[in-house]
């Protein structure tokens, strides 16, 4: 396993990391989980992602469950939650959503309780909040660091206009700026972290714990011919993925990389993981897996990374088209 520095802090993080998102939503079977996880931290993992709002809140009560039984040396692992859209779900009263010093510092205590643990190693805004001064949002989240309940604290899909915000305010009132964003990265979005998050990477330093790097499984191939029956994209409530990636042009690209992967001898999903972690602004990319063998497949990308020159990103660039255009005045 690799490790890398998270920006400009002294955390390291396993480039390939461990999320709940999907994985656990799917999984009722702690079985199941426990020997994902187990299987993922003998691979060198030391990074799991988790969010109040995944599967309202049961996410974090399996993974605390599953923390609990296996033991590990709590120094050992990275254990990461995130705050805002709430877990009560359309029950969810004013203050039990957003980034309001009271739900912030609900959500942190409710996090500890269901994940089992004495601290979170990461705290994310799980989105930005307009509603909330920026100030109060950075006090809030530099006073669960004092506390001891928070050791490092980001933002996820935030603008970079937002995370200079919190920076600038932290830095007139002595205290923390995010030190890690969450945002989505792979090949078919890629605008906000090679171009919107420059300036920050290069004038402030910010870690990146990338979700969705096989772009919510399109990367796969698996969807080239339809929608598999038990898939992410056949199950309630993900329709969403339908409209925005099943479409004719992107699966033609993606039937195009596969020849392609084929070509390197890689498979489809460990080429398009590779190649978001070939970025050097990447902290860590997040996988979800429900079945060993799929966690197996996907953590032989850190085998491919050495192929990732820049000759054979110039070939994934030609056949995806979609690298950002950054017009200079």
């Amino acid at each position: 396993m690799e490790y890398r520095r998270m920006g400009k802090s002294g955390l390291q993080l396993s480039v390939l990391s461990f999320g709940s998102w999907v994985t656990f939503a799917r999984q009722t079977d702690d079985h199941t989980n426990e020997r994902l996880m187990t299987q993922a931290y003998e691979a060198g993992v030391n990074f799991f992602d988790n969010a109040e709002v995944y599967s309202a809140g049961l996410s974090e009560e399996m993974m605390g469950r599953v923390l609990k039984k296996l033991n590990w040396d709590r120094s050992s692992y990275v254990l990461s939650s995130k705050a805002y859209f709430g877990w009560k779900g359309e029950d969810k009263k004013p203050n039990q959503h957003g980034l309001s010093r009271k739900h912030l510092m609900e959500a942190c205590h409710e996090a500890l309780e269901r994940l089992q643990v004495e601290y979170l190693d990461l705290y994310y805004c799980h989105r930005p909040d307009a509603n909330v001064p920026m100030e109060e949002v950075v006090r809030t989240m530099n006073t669960l660091i004092q506390q001891g309940k928070v050791f490092y604290w980001g933002t996820s899909e935030w603008t970079a206009a937002e995370i200079m915000e919190a920076h600038m305010i932290a830095k007139d009132l002595g205290l923390e700026g995010p030190a890690v964003e969450q945002p989505e990265y792979n090949l078919f979005n890629r605008r906000k972290l090679e171009v919107d998050y420059a300036p920050i990477f290069r004038n402030v330093g910010m870690g990146t714990t990338i979700w969705s790097p096989l772009a919510s499984g399109i990367l796969t191939g698996k969807y080239n011919d339809g929608i598999p029956e038990g898939s992410r994209m056949s199950l309630e409530g993900y329709e969403w993925l339908k409209d925005r990636a099943v479409v004719e042009d992107k699966i033609n690209r993606i039937k195009a990389l596969g020849d392609f992967a084929n070509e390197l001898g890689v498979s489809l999903p460990t080429l398009s993981i590779a190649w978001c972690i070939s970025n050097p602004n990447v902290t860590t990319a997040i996988l979800g897996a429900t079945k060993v063998d799929q966690l197996t497949e996907n953590l032989k990308a850190l085998e491919v990374l050495p192929l990732m020159t820049e000759e054979v990103k110039q070939k994934i660039d030609d056949i995806m088209g979609t690298k950002p255009v950054v017009i200079r005045n």
